[in-house]
């Protein structure tokens, strides 16, 4: 694995100390992002990988799950769309008191009963102009198209989980580099004041001298606050704090040959285009159902009723047993269904405008994110060539200043730009992980399948298989 896509190479902090002092290799500079890591958590620690923080954010991140539960409840559209061609039965019991004073020429009839009724009605659709069987396509739409929304968000947190790991990689490093900037400066006004002493040089070295290391100091105090607020971001998505992380390297093998191949795949295969596509196969739905509300109906309805002291008559009893074919034609509904017609089919105009949003959105992030990875590369062997120059250049300095050639503030000056070369290697380091994840989620492929994660990967069908064909039950397959 090449150094420009593996962030690698331990190596003992005292002998990195030492060797801040003078020229570093370009190789030794990619070892200080491995390196600063362990200043994470004691040695004793076990180490985090990629890999293992990325499984950690898949199982227990909150968004991820709540996505999730959302998945859950969009399965039970199914059967709530489906109730629609199954019976409807209810059923109801009357009783009450009832006083009679009934008056004729042949006599009087008066007194208090206790009427009573029991009945049960069935009612079975018959044909409701297929509303019913595009309220069920729109709710399988509506779940495909969650299915399609969790796949984003899983890629999202993916994503998220390893910016905040590279993150807090490359600010560690930082640190580490500024904290042996300190020492080095330290020493370098030890020896200017040394210098000064014996009149080699004048206060307004030394006074360059202390400048340099109070910035330095400020920078590192600013890098500090830098690394807390990625541990921060590092918590909010993978679940605990970093301590030991291990170096991680990029996924460009997972990554097609081209940007053209990588557009192409994208258009075909992200997550947003195709729940965008099921949201409007929801929209042309839902219009059918509207418009099924202007047509006519047939239900068969079934009733069985059985009264006791019936109109208030002692000891009357009525029997009542009917089937009967029910049409219902509505003539007028006032404009109400028309304007909801209307209304739904501008809804999926503007959910066939969002689909073509999303291939451009999509289109772009993956032309973006490529280019990112481009110039990530040529980023670090720009890198690599100004830490090397950078080390020739310092040593040479220090050398002619030696003999009087150069004044502190070159000294100081030329460490400064080693440093900066320094931490612009590690930042594109960094940026070259970050962007194959980018491209990855990019093109739609960033999934725990694909990242070969070890974890059980969460199955959306499962559920969906348990609830489809539910009748009747109000605890959900996992016992709430």
């Amino acid at each position: 694995m090449s150094e420009a896509s593996c962030i690698s190479g331990p190596a003992d902090l005292k002998r990195r100390a030492r060797a801040l002092k003078g020229p570093l290799p370009a190789a030794g500079l990619v070892a200080a992002l491995a390196v600063a890591a362990l200043a994470l958590g004691a040695p004793q620690a076990r180490a985090e990988s990629m890999s293992s923080a990325l499984s950690r954010a898949y199982v227990g991140n909150p968004d991820l799950n709540q996505q999730r539960a959302g998945v859950r409840a969009q399965d039970e559209n199914i059967p709530r769309a489906t109730a629609g061609w199954r019976p409807q039965a209810s059923a109801g019991a009357q009783i009450g008191a009832n006083y009679l004073d009934f008056r004729q020429s042949g006599g009087r009839l008066h007194g208090v009963t206790a009427p009573s009724n029991i009945g049960i009605s069935v009612q079975q659709n018959v044909w409701d102009a297929n509303r019913t069987l595009n309220s069920v396509r729109q709710a399988e739409s509506g779940v495909f198209g969650a299915r399609e929304d969790l796949r984003n968000t899983e890629q999202n947190v993916l994503q998220n989980g390893a910016t905040a790991y590279m993150n807090v990689l490359r600010d560690t490093a930082v640190l580490e580099l500024r904290r042996n900037n300190i020492t080095v400066l330290e020493e370098q006004l030890r020896q200017t004041r040394d210098r000064f002493n014996v009149g080699e040089v004048t206060r307004t070295d030394v006074a360059q001298a202390e400048a340099s290391l109070a910035n330095s100091r400020s920078e590192y105090f600013t890098a500090q606050a830098l690394l807390q607020n990625s541990i921060a971001s590092f918590r909010q998505v993978i679940g605990v704090e970093p301590t030991r992380l291990e170096p991680a390297r990029t996924i460009e093998a997972l990554l097609p040959k081209s940007q053209g191949a990588a557009v192409e795949l994208a258009l075909a295969e992200h997550p947003a285009i195709q729940g965008a596509l099921h949201n409007v196969d929801a929209a042309e739905a839902q219009v059918k159902v509207i418009e099924a509300q202007l047509y006519p109906s047939l239900a068969v309805v079934a009733s069985s009723q059985r009264y006791t002291d019936y109109q208030g008559t002692r000891n009357a009893t009525l029997v009542n047993h009917q089937i009967v074919g029910q049409l219902t034609v509505p003539i007028y509904t006032g404009g109400s269904v028309d304007a909801q017609a209307r209304q739904a089919k501008e809804q999926l105009t503007q959910a066939r405008l969002v689909a073509d949003l999303q291939r451009d959105a999509v289109r772009a992030a993956v032309v973006s994110s490529w280019g990112q990875l481009d110039t990530s590369r040529a980023v670090i062997q720009s890198a690599k060539a100004a830490v090397r120059a950078a080390e020739i250049a310092l040593e040479g300095v220090r050398e002619e200043a030696k003999v009087g050639q150069r004044t502190t503030f070159d000294v100081l000056y030329q460490q400064q730009v080693l440093l900066n070369t320094r931490v612009s290697l590690v930042t594109a380091q960094r940026d070259r992980v970050v962007a194959s994840y980018a491209v990855m989620a990019a093109i739609g492929k960033l999934s725990a399948a694909n990242l070969s994660l070890n974890v059980a990967e969460y199955d959306p069908t499962i559920h969906f298989q348990q609830v489809k064909d539910k009748w009747i039950g109000l605890r959900t397959p996992d016992g709430q």
